[in-house]
């Protein structure tokens, strides 16, 4: 299958009790002894929307960076982790087409990294009969989210929209917004009702305008939300389709009149130059982890591993945060099994396991919640905006308050 990538790479997750990199030092991963696994592969599946409207592997490819690192440094007790990465070209049935070849011919042990609009909705059912785990790095549709057996690292548009609407509110008395998303089943509209929900409650009100990711015009777009005459547009669209939205918005002048933010998907080391000067103070984001220039003892390791064992093509941005983190999980909980008895029962049980993953890059320790029939536990957020060609933290990290997380809520309430 041409969409299939095989990438034998292994990743291993640090403790952090034993040291991280520095800005100078090398990557710290897995047993960090600087010997190759050359034991028996560990085979770990991915799926990924790459090839379509816009380019949504940058998860998978810090996972994979994590992985080759973990690979060259003793691996999992010393087998590597032969990391196989699929692209559904954001076709629902090429990622079931995937998920039966990963799970039923390649024998994963899990699923990792994962990041894609269509994946959830297709594989979530099956990877729950089969007894797989998927700790994906970038969860999208609302299915990423309300399944059993999958836990995704990062917030999702949902909160993440919400989070950055809320900012604006705050920080600007804003209280009409018009929130534009992908008309993809359970992401755009999920995405925009969370704005509307909280609008609604907050004497404010939302608009939703839902786009063909693949084949909008972005002018029409961006004066279809202007002629709601917005205090401000919120979009959760991917950076590929985001970008020329906001050029349309400059080109019109309204970045000038109109407040403008975004889901964590605009938050990435390239866009404030991108963007340029008109842009600068005008375009806030949520960020869902740590600053990417955050000088943090794993977030500085993130860095060091992309730099290492990432090509500079692969985006340094919030995804490729969440890939590195889900990879870091999994080696972390793989290390304490036997490593000979590493097989797709005991790694559902070890990841199942996992109530206190911490991390700098994190506003909270994230944990699997075995307890729960879905799983969100990235729920707590902050913002940046652009300033000078690059962002600025303008909040620190704050719960969201959306409805839907009332049953997350009363779990983590049980935790502390």
């Amino acid at each position: 299958m041409k969409h299939l990538i095989l990438a034998g790479a292994a990743t291993a997750v640090f403790a952090l009790s034993a040291g991280v990199a520095s800005a100078a030092d090398a990557p710290k991963c897995g047993l960090a002894n600087g010997q190759a696994a050359t034991g028996t592969p560990i085979n770990i599946g991915a799926i990924v929307s790459k090839t379509g409207p816009d380019d949504f592997s940058a998860s998978a490819q810090a996972a994979k960076a994590y992985f080759d690192c973990v690979n060259a440094n003793g691996g999992i007790n010393g087998r590597p982790v032969n990391y196989i990465i699929g692209d559904d070209q954001w076709s629902p049935e090429i990622a079931a087409q995937l998920a039966a070849k990963l799970v039923d011919d390649e024998k994963v042990v899990a699923m990792v990294g994962n990041s894609s609009f269509v994946e959830c909705a297709a594989n979530a059912n099956s990877y729950a009969e089969k007894g797989v785990i998927a700790i994906a790095g970038v969860g999208v549709p609302r299915e990423c989210f309300t399944a059993w057996t999958y836990a995704p690292l990062n917030a999702g548009p949902r909160l993440s929209t919400l989070a950055v609407a809320e900012h604006i509110n705050k920080t600007s008395g804003a209280k009409k917004f018009v929130c534009i998303a992908p008309n993809i089943p359970n992401v755009g509209a999920w995405a925009c009702d969370g704005v509307t929900v909280w609008a609604n409650e907050n004497g404010a009100e939302s608009s939703t305008i839902l786009i063909d990711p693949g084949s909008s015009d972005a002018t029409s777009v961006v004066l279809q939300a202007a002629s709601m005459s917005p205090d401000a547009i919120i979009l959760s669209l991917p950076k590929g389709v985001m970008l020329p939205v906001l050029v349309a918005a400059e080109e019109q002048g309204l970045n000038e009149t109109i407040k403008f933010g975004s889901a964590a998907s605009g938050y990435s080391l390239d866009v404030p130059g991108a963007l340029g000067e008109a842009w600068n103070g005008r375009f806030v984001v949520n960020m869902e982890f740590q600053p990417l220039d955050a000088e943090t003892p794993d977030n500085m390791n993130w860095r060091a591993v992309m730099d290492a064992h990432a090509g500079k093509d692969v985006p340094r941005d919030t995804f490729a945060q969440a890939g590195y983190l889900s990879a870091r999980l999994a080696t972390e909980a793989m290390l304490k099994l036997d490593p000979a008895k590493i097989e797709r029962d005991s790694v559902a049980t070890a990841l199942s396991e996992v109530k206190t993953f911490e991390s700098d890059i994190l506003c909270a320790p994230w944990y699997y919640g075995a307890e729960l029939s879905r799983h969100n536990a990235n729920n707590t957020l902050r913002n940046a905006i652009t300033d000078n060609g690059k962002w600025k933290t303008v909040s620190e990290c704050a719960a969201v308050n959306d409805p839907e997380l009332t049953d997350i809520r009363a779990f983590e309430a049980t935790l502390r």
